[in-house]
């Protein structure tokens, strides 16, 4: 038995990726080097983040993933412009949000927290934001480049609007390198 790195994710379009790099490379012409920016190619809505889990488990846990998705025909979400969390005056995490068919979204995220709580794992009760990373700001950065993030944000639009078919989630496995993470899909449920 060995303990992988987990997530549940719906991946993006893959011509979604091209607008989230030049949405990148724009902010970082702008911004102090104080943000740690993910690769385009990694960037998905995460719908519950598993932590360090089990291998035994992972055919539980698409079990799980399957009974999530009962009920809940694909949909359709869009992305729409930029933010961050916590606040535009101390920004710690830069992304693009997501809207749509945001009640199929909202329903499928509270059916895998409830069966991936059976299974153990932690439940979370935060509102969920859908979003997708674009960089997190490091810790030590001083508070006139915080505050210059946050200006840069506010002063960038972001236009290309996309449609990100959910027609299935992913189990993804997640390896952490000094060059980021690499991301590697375990195993898919599709929705019916």
């Amino acid at each position: 038995m060995s303990l992988i790195r987990a997530f549940i994710a719906i991946e993006l379009p893959v011509e979604l990726r091209p607008e989230l790099a030049a949405l990148e490379t724009l902010l970082k012409k702008n911004s102090p080097p104080v943000i740690k920016w993910v690769d385009p190619a990694s960037i998905h809505v995460t719908l519950k983040f598993l932590g360090d889990t089990s291998d035994a488990i992972i055919d539980k846990l698409l079990l799980a993933m399957a009974e999530s998705v009962v009920g809940i025909t694909p949909f359709v979400l869009e992305t729409r412009q930029l933010g961050e969390f916590p606040s535009i005056d101390r920004p710690k995490v830069i992304w693009v949000g997501v809207n749509g068919e945001l009640d199929k979204l909202a329903r499928l995220r509270d059916n895998i927290e409830k069966n991936t709580e059976v299974l153990g794992f932690k439940r979370e009760f935060r509102p969920f934001s859908p979003h997708l990373t674009l960089g997190r700001v490091r810790d030590g950065a001083r508070l006139n480049e915080i505050q210059r993030i946050g200006k840069l944000i506010n002063e960038t639009t972001f236009t290309a609007l996309h449609n990100i078919d959910v027609k299935h989630i992913n189990l993804l496995k997640s390896q952490l390198t000094a060059a980021g993470a690499i991301h590697t899909v375990i195993g898919t449920v599709k929705l019916k």
